[in-house]
């Protein structure tokens, strides 16, 4: 069995170094699931490319008139940039989630009734915009589930300052792995970038570039084929939940001494609620393993907003794998399970 090649050839070594029982897709590939699962859920809506294309006007900077990088650009950039570095994979189109719609007329209809509008009348655009490009050639079994590669955007007007000159645009822009029974992302520090500012296209497709090629595929499906290796007792799982409410309504000097978590009282209460009836990744037997706990987390992080979903996707992988360490004795994340 030949070992997977997440990478161009420049980075068959790195995954060489870790990955266990990797298989290289030559031929059929696995199509997605019939039922329709959502990378994020909170309260999107999906859209097409098309229609952020041809049904959506551009925000510009108020001072100067100067186009943003719309959403459509944004989603073709990182497409065009996928297909050139994974040159001879497959690359399957953008599911695009949307919210925050922000509604406008043209100069014409200004003095209408609202009941006299027409479609052509009207104007829109998406404060907030999350996409996920899967390469499901590209793919890895973690603990009976199947992981495909994924690059997802995340773009937030309410992050700029409209009303002022031009400036480098904020991007959030990660590759990770998606886990095809549920959904959930995977996210790691070296496929994120949290705070990408770009003042055009060609810088953002340079980004990409540089995102993809520096993201490390081996040593994270390493860390995640580890998580399935450590158990937690019902007792460990809900003094961790404890602590996590707990944390909310710490001070924040005390916060700060403690590893952070982003994840919302909600979130938490929904981590809980899977455990007893998640039936892919719940409790058996009283006993979860860290990969299941790691899948509760990210669960729960689809409800997340737009603007926060991506920090709250690596942090759930910060959290899930640094508690791993701790019950091996690593002092990091002692706090959550003392």
């Amino acid at each position: 069995m030949r070992n997977l090649s997440i990478m161009p050839t420049v980075a068959r070594t790195r995954f060489n170094d870790y990955a266990e029982d990797a298989v290289i897709v030559t031929e059929e590939v696995r199509t997605a699931p019939s039922k329709q699962l959502h990378f994020i859920e909170a309260n999107t809506t999906e859209v097409t490319l098309q229609h952020l294309r041809e049904d959506c006007v551009t925000p510009v900077f108020a001072k100067d008139n100067e186009l943003t990088i719309n959403h459509a650009q944004f989603v073709e950039t990182i497409q065009d940039a996928a297909r050139d570095f994974f040159r001879g994979e497959t690359i399957e189109e953008a599911n695009i989630r949307v919210s925050h719609i922000i509604k406008g007329r043209i100069p014409e209809a200004l003095h209408k009734k609202t009941s006299e509008l027409l479609e052509s009348d009207k104007t829109q655009y998406y404060e907030r915009c999350a996409f996920s490009i899967d390469i499901p050639s590209i793919y890895q079994d973690v603990c009976g589930n199947r992981l495909n590669l994924s690059i997802v955007g995340v773009r937030a007007y309410n992050h700029e300052n409209l009303y002022t000159k031009k400036t480098p645009e904020w991007f959030r822009l990660a590759i990770g792995f998606k886990n095809q029974v549920c959904c959930n992302m995977c996210i790691f520090t070296d496929g994120y970038k949290d705070c990408l500012r770009v003042s055009s296209v060609h810088e953002l497709y340079r980004a990409a570039l540089e995102l993809f090629n520096n993201f490390n595929p081996a040593k994270q499906i390493h860390l995640l084929q580890n998580l399935g290796t450590t158990t937690l007792t019902e007792h460990q799982f809900c003094q961790i939940l404890g602590r996590m409410r707990l944390y909310q309504a710490l001070p924040s000097g005390q916060q700060k001494r403690i590893p952070r978590m982003l994840l919302t009282d909600t979130q938490v209460n929904a981590v809980s609620k899977a455990y007893v009836s998640d039936p892919n990744f719940g409790a058996v037997d009283a006993t979860l393993t860290m990969w299941q706990f790691y899948n509760l987390l990210t669960g729960a992080n689809k409800s997340s907003y737009v603007d926060s979903f991506l920090d709250r996707a690596l942090n759930a992988t910060e959290i899930a794998v640094g508690i791993k360490e701790a019950l091996h004795g690593d002092e990091t994340y002692k706090w959550f399970i003392d």
